[in-house]
């Protein structure tokens, strides 16, 4: 067995983050060419996000350009997986991960930092066969929840690209548009304040 730790472990979210993605794991191997979050091959995230927005597709694109790209969005991008102890048929589906996880990333706590958040997506819509990884997600859902943070599950940007997939992820990106969220904390408790914004 190896252990094999996130190939963006040291990735800062930026305070300025709006939306939230979340993921599971992205493996830190010479195999894996991915330079940034959902790089690989099979992924056409970098195709649905700028689509939603009018703009051209990233797929491809260097990896600073990506990054420019989401922080002028206000989008930022975390996992729910930190380390795994796999063996060596260099096998990273989710369904086999679920079992193998040795650290798992403390979602929550990153998010009741980022206080400009309003939305939160997970990249999956399908629990099959990730029973670990379900309850840590629903319990993520249920705190967005509480702190009046949007959250949905999304069909996976990965394997191919469709229009009823962009017609998903164009929706959510852009339906809190015209809302602008402020939270803070006040006398110790969170505190959500909705607004319409005039712009």
């Amino acid at each position: 067995m190896t252990i094999i730790k996130h190939r963006f472990r040291n990735h800062e979210i930026n305070q300025e983050t709006e939306t939230l993605i979340i993921g599971t794991f992205n493996p830190d191997t010479p195999e894996n060419v991915a330079d940034f979050f959902y790089s690989r091959q099979r992924n056409f995230l970098w195709t649905l996000v700028p689509k939603a927005f009018g703009d051209e597709s990233l797929k491809g694109k260097t990896r600073e350009e990506k990054i420019s790209y989401v922080k002028k969005q206000n989008i930022d991008f975390i996992d729910l997986i930190s380390e795994v102890d796999v063996d060596e048929s260099s096998n990273y589906d989710d369904n086999y991960l679920d079992s193998r996880v040795t650290t798992w990333r403390n979602v929550t706590v990153e998010i009741k930092r980022l206080k400009k958040l309003n939305k939160v997506c997970f990249s999956r819509k399908s629990f099959s066969g990730i029973p670990i990884m379900k309850e840590r997600i629903e319990s993520i859902r249920l705190c967005c929840e509480q702190w009046g943070i949007h959250f949905e599950y999304l069909t996976t940007p990965a394997r191919f690209y469709r229009e009823d997939k962009q017609d998903e992820w164009t929706r959510f990106l852009n339906g809190t548009k015209g809302i602008r969220f402020e939270r803070f904390t006040s006398d110790g408790s969170d505190i959500t304040i909705i607004k319409k914004d005039d712009n």
